[in-house]
């Protein structure tokens, strides 16, 4: 599976300069353990501290990895379903796949990938790397880029910090944070 995220890498950093340069990406660091935040996006009990009321995962490369931000809506409504973890090194690196909500459906019938990347720093500290990318060009794909613009820099990134450093959100009340950073766009650079 290293091999297919290299060739992916590799594909995108070889095409002309279009939309698909574009990614988002963040880094930071949490006053958490390193096997904490792992737990954090690998575990059913971690993956509902902070990102999403309910979900499936079967830790494994091409297990099921879907988020169910509304687990009693319809099926196909409820988040990330049908998407697959594509990398898995532990402690280090998680990738999956990640589709678009059902308000972008030309979209939500692609998939971009999503790369964690973890760096421990010491007992009680871990540097996360997010990047996000993937993306095609068009109207439908500009619009999805903001929303995860928005949805990962002001709403998932800020409660997973949270949950590593205070504790699991409350989904009756979830908390209104700050985002990790102005915004999280960005673009692949090109030799």
């Amino acid at each position: 599976m290293q091999t297919t995220v290299f060739l992916v890498l590799i594909t995108m950093l070889t095409v002309p300069a279009h939309a698909s340069n574009r990614m988002l990406t963040s880094e930071f660091e949490v006053n958490a353990p390193i096997e904490k935040v792992w737990d954090a996006w690998t575990t059913p009990g971690g993956i509902k501290s902070f990102y999403a009321p309910d979900c499936k995962v079967d830790l494994r490369v091409d297990g099921a990895y879907e988020i169910y931000f509304s687990p009693n809506a319809k099926l196909g409504e409820r988040g990330g379903e049908g998407m697959r973890i594509l990398g898995l090194e532990p402690m280090q690196r998680f990738a999956f796949t990640w589709n678009a909500p059902p308000t972008i459906p030309y979209v939500r019938a692609q998939r971009t990938m999503v790369i964690l990347e973890f760096e421990s720093k010491g007992d009680r500290r871990t540097l996360v790397r997010f990047t996000h990318l993937g993306w095609g060009d068009g109207a439908s794909w500009d619009q999805a880029y903001d929303y995860f613009d928005h949805a990962w820099n002001e709403v998932v990134l800020p409660r997973f910090r949270y949950a590593m450093e205070v504790g699991p959100v409350n989904w009756g009340n979830p908390p209104k944070l700050p985002p990790v950073a102005s915004t999280l766009k960005g673009s692949i650079t090109r030799p």
